[in-house]
């Protein structure tokens, strides 16, 4: 029996996209990118294969500090005068049980593209007291910034670095189903 594809957008008023990264090699500084979009088109209400796309505004990064962000957005990290968009577009989702799924796909940043892996945790339906049918997804993973030229960083007197080259990202996000 052949579903018909299902079409689910992002409710940006309750999913969040953060990332830490190590700083000073002692604790984690968190920060988020307060604008971006995705969709996911899935095989009724079953998601194994479902494909995926997210767009995020580079310069709509926030770390809780202006001269941080601005030093974000500059050429140093995501030059983002010059690429204004961050891209993901899946290439697989795995169903792993019937919760937990793989997602593999092509990030975009920098005018580099490469693949990533993210866990992804499915959270269930749900319809919301306006009648809509929701979905939800708990998303994580980890990339090496330096991957898509994002280089910059300074040597500490002690040893190591100021700026840790492992990024972890975390996403909670709400997707609408479209009628």
């Amino acid at each position: 029996m052949n579903t018909a594809v299902t079409k689910w957008i992002l409710d940006p008023t309750h999913s969040e996209l953060t990332f830490k990264v190590k700083h000073l090699m002692i604790t984690n500084v968190k920060g988020e990118f307060r604008k971006f979009n995705a969709s996911v088109e899935s095989n009724g209400s079953d998601f194994s294969n479902a494909k995926v796309s997210a767009t995020i505004d580079a310069g709509s990064i926030d770390t809780n500090n202006t001269d941080r962000d601005a030093h974000l957005k500059s050429a140093d990290f995501f030059d983002a005068e010059n690429n204004a968009e961050i891209t993901f577009e899946s290439t697989g989702l795995t169903k792993l049980d019937e919760d937990n799924y793989q997602l593999k796909g092509l990030l975009g940043m920098k005018g580099e593209k490469k693949e990533i892996v993210l866990d992804v945790d499915f959270g269930g339906f749900v319809k919301d007291p306006y009648g809509n049918e929701k979905v939800g997804f708990s998303v994580s993973g980890k990339l090496n910034r330096k991957d898509w030229g994002l280089n910059w960083n300074a040597a500490l007197e002690t040893g190591g670095v100021m700026v840790s080259d492992e990024v972890r990202l975390n996403a909670e996000v709400q997707f609408v189903k479209q009628a």
